[in-house]
């Protein structure tokens, strides 16, 4: 399951985002509290799902889900002590979307005195960047102390790893993020215990008043989409019924509800898609990475489909949807029989015969 940071300097308005996602009502006052998290599941909105279920009227109906976690006690004051409890819960997200405050509001003053979207965009990537550089350099001082160690690890293996850290350690110290940088299969098997946050996937939210159009800023690396949304009028709409809401939409010439550009944007940049498993029990959506084979799909299902694959017959969405069934898509020739090593694509509804 896709795990998001909602992350910002306070009063940046990361409740205000993380409600409208999720419909959720929480205060979006500060607490106080130095450290706080909250945290919701949700379906992922899918139009080719409402369809399907039109059709197989399934006992049961499994969106896709995303898990959102609010997360407060970042300052960005670029000191790179991000406490251990914050630091180990920033280290598990998936990525981070990250509420950028572009509006005024007297009764809420920004915490660093003034309004610069800029300012506050620069000012997070350096508090990762300093935090990523200091993880880095006491890992290459204890590579230091290894290597005089007696019966300790091969001598090879250190000197690889130090070699990968070092590459880190000028990038960081350059101001390039690491999420910048290509690493191979064994590089990233090295590196996946860290979590380094600058190394971490990243959506910029412009969070706008309302009718205020988005300045022009600069994303902090050429892989960071910035997306203006009118956070407060955003979640005044999700918490009120979905056809009040299409008209408020329509009024405000807001073309589709923050949580689904969003999670659409969101699955774009982690590398993500869905398939489909459909039939008169269940429709289900799962979450597959882009590019992944049938034999993976099936695994994502169950442990048992991955070990007895045979094959796997495969028709996208949209012409099952078009053709009304299994049946009817069997008789126009349109179900294809894919062995384990096709490359499934986003949208594709896929029935694995297995044998076990």
């Amino acid at each position: 399951m896709m795990k998001l940071g909602i992350i910002g300097l306070p009063s940046s308005g990361k409740t205000t985002i993380f409600n409208a996602l999720t419909h959720g009502d929480f205060p979006t006052t500060i607490s106080g509290k130095r450290y706080e998290i909250h945290t919701a599941v949700i379906d992922v909105p899918d139009k080719r799902v409402d369809q399907l279920v039109e059709i197989y009227h399934p006992l049961k109906t499994a969106y896709a889900k995303v898990t959102y976690a609010d997360v407060a006690g970042l300052n960005g004051n670029a000191s790179g002590n991000i406490s251990g409890e914050l630091l180990n819960t920033l280290s598990q997200m998936d990525g981070f979307i990250h509420i950028v405050r572009c509006f005024e509001n007297p009764t809420v003053p920004h915490s660093k005195g003034s309004i610069d979207p800029q300012r506050d965009i620069d000012m997070m990537e350096s508090e990762f960047l300093l935090n990523d550089l200091i993880t880095v350099e006491d890992k290459i001082e204890r590579l230091g102390k290894e290597k005089t160690k007696k019966n300790g690890r091969d001598e090879a293996e250190i000197k690889r790893e130090g070699n990968l850290f070092k590459i880190l350690h000028a990038n960081l110290s350059n101001g390039v993020p690491l999420r910048q940088m290509d690493f191979s299969l064994e590089e990233q098997k090295i590196l996946s215990g860290y979590g380094f946050l600058s190394q971490k996937k990243m959506l910029i939210v412009l969070n706008l008043a309302d009718g205020q159009s988005p300045p022009p800023l600069r994303a902090p690396s050429e892989n960071v989409p910035l997306v203006p949304l009118q956070g407060k009028l955003e979640m005044e709409i999700s918490q009120i019924p979905p056809e009040e809401a299409r008209m408020f939409l329509d009024e405000y010439g807001i073309e589709e509800p923050s949580l689904e550009k969003i999670i659409r944007l969101s699955y774009n940049l982690l590398g993500l898609q869905s398939f489909f498993t459909v039939g008169e029990d269940e429709v289900h959506a799962w979450t597959i990475h882009q590019g992944a084979s049938a034999l993976e799909a099936a695994g994502t299902i169950h442990s048992d489909l991955m070990r007895g694959f045979i094959r796997a017959e495969v028709i996208s969405s949209e012409d099952l949807i078009a053709l009304g069934g299994f049946a009817e898509a069997r008789s126009k020739g349109k179900l294809r029989l894919e062995g384990r090593d096709y490359v499934v694509h986003n949208g594709e509804i896929v029935h694995v015969r297995f044998n076990v």
